[in-house]
């Protein structure tokens, strides 16, 4: 009885999204899942709200509090990591979907969903290791597909989650380092068009490939909204330029505070999005932004200063990846590679797994520390006593 009450409470809820919502937007009754789960079907929570359960006690979402955003082996608690990223990628974007009436349960699993897969020390540890996966013959290693992989394929020791294909496609389409002024969504998917989208991603990383729903469009924007002023507010923080060198026009049109420049680009992004099957900045707002990601880019990630330890931070991603791959071709199973990652592991990952990706999977999944600790019990010579016993 109880559990018939919880089921019509959520049909309910479901049916209204065909008032509440836009004519745009994703209802949660047109979720897709690779394979049915009859207790989600009977159950009392929506579709993309069990994706934002599921999504959040991931092993890999824990794993986000210690994964750089920009700034790495910087001792200060007050530089944006991954964790809070996202969190400001999933607030800012169920602010703009409320206003555009679209589904924010959708949006948030998007959010909280779409940077899993990053590496260890950010963009820069995602390079070093795509370089070594393509000596690998694994093709070039994207932090958006990886994302996918995780969810789908490595979370619960290879059984994964089973999330929605709207989900799964968001998280694969966040690109919000690529510079747009307007996105409409492509609706015509489905999980097969999906997996030919990220073959065609690794085949070409250039590619622009885009979201399924208006939700995955505005979590991309999102995205770029999260992080633009942030990283200007931390690089004023550590010392790396002053509020005074944001470019004019950028100032004039969208302030100089990280405060400001969330509020107009939000402002914007709403106002010309209204009643509208796309989600567009307006000419002006999209110039100054893209003049401000060039300046982010110069100035911050760029800086001589972010990248005085780059070269150790390589050479380390370079010896650690050789170390795991000699313990997998000899089976070295005292090697935290097995016992932090393939112990328990399903038959089905380890078969379709080649060595090297093995590799890949347990490198892309460490916390900044954590790889720093590998590389300590591996890299680094140990002091003994002076008596071997």
């Amino acid at each position: 009885m109880e559990t018939d009450l919880l089921y019509r409470l959520r049909t309910e809820l479901d049916k209204e999204e065909d008032i509440k919502l836009s004519p745009f937007a994703c209802k949660s009754r047109s979720a897709v899942r690779k394979r049915d789960e009859e207790e989600i079907n009977q159950g009392h929570r929506q579709h993309f709200s069990i994706d934002t359960d599921r999504i959040l006690h991931s092993l890999a979402y824990s794993r986000y509090i210690d994964k750089t955003q920009v700034f790495y082996l910087i001792k200060n608690d007050h530089i944006t990591h991954r964790v809070l990223h996202v969190q400001l990628a999933s607030k800012i974007g169920r602010t703009v979907g409320r206003l555009l009436r679209l589904n924010e349960d959708l949006i948030e699993a998007i959010a909280l969903g779409h940077d899993i897969g990053h590496t260890p020390f950010g963009h820069d540890g995602e390079k070093f290791l795509s370089s070594l996966c393509e000596s690998h013959h694994l093709g070039p290693f994207l932090h958006n597909i990886q994302s996918v992989r995780f969810l789908q394929e490595i979370e619960r020791k290879g059984r994964g989650w089973n999330l929605t294909l709207q989900v799964l496609d968001g998280i694969f389409c966040h690109n919000g380092e690529l510079h747009v002024q307007a996105l409409r969504p492509n609706p015509h998917k489905d999980f097969d068009q999906l997996e030919r989208e990220m073959e065609h991603k690794k085949s070409d990383p250039s590619l622009d490939v885009l979201p399924m729903t208006l939700e995955g469009c505005v979590v991309r924007m999102a995205d770029t909204i999260s992080y633009i002023g942030r990283d200007i507010e931390d690089a004023i923080r550590l010392g790396l330029i002053r509020r005074e060198d944001i470019p004019q026009q950028c100032k004039r049109v969208l302030g100089d505070t990280n405060g400001t420049i969330v509020y107009r680009l939000v402002e914007d992004l709403v106002l010309n999005s209204i009643g509208k099957p796309h989600i567009s900045f307006s000419e002006e707002v999209a110039e100054a932004l893209r003049e401000l990601k060039e300046f982010n880019q110069d100035r911050i990630y760029q800086c001589s200063k972010v990248k005085e330890q780059t070269s150790k931070v390589r050479l380390m991603f370079e010896l650690l990846f050789e170390k795991y791959l000699n313990d997998l071709e000899k089976g070295n199973e005292d090697s935290d590679i097995f016992t932090g990652f393939l112990e328990g592991m399903a038959p089905e990952y380890k078969e379709k797994t080649p060595l090297a990706g093995i590799v890949r999977d347990f490198i892309a999944g460490m916390t900044d520390e954590y790889f720093l600790n590998q590389c300590k019990k591996y890299l680094v010579p140990q002091v003994k006593t002076a008596r071997f016993e």
